[in-house]
């Protein structure tokens, strides 16, 4: 039998998260920070933070992709941010995955999730077949070719919609939950799903409620991706399982960076909201 390794930390080691939620509106770092408090680990310091964009940008949500150009390079900057300042792991807060191969190609040592991978790895644990419950049918194309970069097409049984953009879904909260209740309804009965994936950051608050009900995995996108963040970086620390740093995953060097000025100001980071440990 190996030995135990002396460097091997205990499961309480202590943890400094990044949330990002990738708009510059401050409204939700709040309501997701609590999400947040309910399920973290007692030893996880998160902060929960939106964008600091210049005027007259005004985002409050990626929809389309027009918008989501426009914040890939804040939230690779703070990717960068993320490596400087010690965190030890950095949650992008967008379905979309958005710049998650470049957020994890400048982190350094903080281990980098997306919702949309991380609900994937958490529900193919879970099932055979999987659906997601969307907004509109705009979001299909691009969700759809992030499912099958993964490697996880060949489970998804459907797309379903609800009719409802990103900034609907929490103004009325009884009408968005029926109109998901009726998506998961039809993924399991005609799609023959055996799981369900939220597919939208801003769809949290509704899975529990329909989980009881139809018996069911559903996936909450928040959850998902805060508790893979969180796990990976326990085992960064745990088992110094950090990101790769050779070959694909090599950042620029120190030279270069510098030369680049690419992140020579402040981190572009506006509302922060921090969940202290326990």
């Amino acid at each position: 039998m190996g030995s135990i390794e002396s460097s091997e930390l205990p499961s309480t080691a202590p943890l400094k998260l990044l949330w990002v939620n990738p708009i510059n509106l401050p409204d939700f770092d709040r309501p997701i920070a609590d999400l947040i408090a309910r399920v973290k680990l007692p030893n996880s310091e998160v902060h929960v933070v939106s964008l600091d964009l210049p005027e007259p940008t005004q985002l409050t949500n990626l929809e389309w992709r027009g918008f989501e150009s426009r914040i890939w390079f804040p939230v690779t900057a703070i990717a960068h941010y993320a490596a400087t300042e010690g965190f030890d792991g950095y949650a992008i807060g967008c379905f979309y995955d958005t710049a998650l191969d470049e957020a994890r190609e400048l982190s350094g040592d903080a281990v980098v999730c997306g919702p949309c991978q991380s609900a994937l790895q958490i529900v193919s644990n879970l099932c055979n077949r999987f659906s997601v419950v969307i907004g509109v049918e705009k979001w299909k194309v691009q969700m759809e070719d992030r499912i099958r970069h993964y490697g996880y097409h060949d489970r998804l049984a459907s797309f379903r919609t609800v009719g409802l953009h990103v900034d609907d879904f929490q103004r009325d909260p009884p009408r968005t939950e029926a109109a998901i209740r009726e998506a998961v309804r039809l993924a399991i009965e005609i799609d023959k799903a055996e799981a369900i994936i939220l597919g939208c950051t801003m769809e949290f608050g509704f899975y529990a409620q329909l989980q009881k009900e139809f018996g069911v995995p559903i996936i909450d996108a928040v959850y998902a991706c805060f508790k893979s963040t969180e796990f990976g970086a326990l085992n960064k620390v745990q088992f110094g399982w950090r990101p790769s740093r050779i070959h694909s995953m090599a950042p620029p060097d120190a030279q270069r960076l510098a030369a680049s000025g690419l992140f020579a100001g402040p981190p572009p980071i506006a509302n922060r909201v921090i969940v202290p440990r326990n």
